[in-house]
């Protein structure tokens, strides 16, 4: 596909962001890396930032450290959630609902990646497809008439790994119980997190909803991703590689804040860094492959999601 340049030989910056106060953001993953980034971002700009995390101490010294660098006036809160566990969703989101009245943005950003053997979790599910698309998926739909009211966004972080792998959603063996692999079972979540968020952004269209649904992806940042999971072969060549092609976390957080704050957005388009494969540079409209826009596929998945979650969504 052709690729529009919407920001200049620049990309976009930080720059273009005025003040936000008066707006809220709900960020998962947001207590380190590009999560913790984005989050000191928005509050720098006056935002109020709601963060879901899974670790309560680690996202309690989060919050002293952001009112430490911001000041104490940071309007910053945490609620705890576990993606591993779809109670955990459905109890975070009853908490959101009680306490946010009005969500500007959901910021899908928490990420499991290359789990080195397969982990099922407790409801069934291979790990990386059930934090990565399960419980985002879970979790959209059920601050969705909350963010529509607000007339908000919902922001999906992918990955570039969409269009590596097996590039399909493995119906038959969603799980990966045949053949295992780190690396294709990541894709397939990252894929299906895409699938969901293009599907979602053509329902909310046909639908006439007020709710806008961006993709973006954070290029090769330097975070801790994979430091819980990943084989201990894959750690080290990380951690070679990292300091060499990869940008800082605060980089990887830009594509993240632009699509929960910028105007002018379209559809069908895939943000994020745009040089050296689309793992550095200039934040802008990268190329998208077409197996993101899979419709056939991503209603299956959207079915299956529904199933898998228990949640009867029907944007309409």
């Amino acid at each position: 596909m052709s690729i529009n340049t919407q920001f200049g030989a620049h990309g976009w910056t930080p720059q273009h962001i005025g003040s936000l106060a008066g707006k809220t953001y709900v960020i998962t993953g947001a207590n380190t890396g590009a999560g913790y980034e984005a989050t000191k971002l928005l509050l720098s700009k006056k935002a109020k930032v709601v963060m879901l995390n899974r670790n309560e101490q680690k996202s309690l010294q989060a919050i002293k450290t952001l009112k430490a660098e911001l000041g104490d006036k940071a309007d910053v809160a945490f609620i705890q959630l576990d993606l591993a566990q779809l109670s955990s969703v459905r109890e975070a989101a009853a908490k959101v609902l009680e306490s946010v009245d009005h969500i500007d943005a959901l910021i899908c950003n928490a990420a499991i990646a290359q789990v080195a053997k397969q982990q099922i979790t407790v409801d069934g599910f291979e790990s990386q497809m059930g934090v990565n698309h399960y419980a985002h998926f879970l979790l959209c739909g059920l601050l969705f008439e909350r963010i529509e009211a607000s007339i908000g966004r919902i922001v999906v972080v992918g990955s570039n790994a969409y269009k590596m792998g097996k590039k399909t959603i493995q119906f038959d063996d969603i799980n990966f119980d045949k053949k295992y692999t780190a690396w294709d079972s990541y894709a397939q979540s990252k894929l299906a997190q895409m699938m969901f968020a293009y599907e979602l952004q053509r329902k909310v269209g046909l639908a006439g909803k007020q709710v806008q649904v961006q993709v973006c992806h954070p290029g090769a940042s330097r975070t801790n991703l994979l430091k819980d999971t990943a084989s201990r072969l894959n750690k080290i060549i990380w951690s070679i590689a990292a300091p060499l092609i990869a940008q800082s976390a605060t980089k990887g957080a830009w594509p993240e804040v632009m699509c929960a704050v910028e105007q002018g957005l379209t559809a069908n388009t895939l943000y994020g860094p745009t040089k050296r494969a689309q793992t550095v540079g200039a934040i802008d409209q990268c190329p998208l492959d077409d197996v993101a826009l899979n419709h056939t596929q991503a209603r299956a998945l959207w079915a299956l999601s529904c199933e898998k979650t228990g949640l009867d969504w029907d944007v309409n």
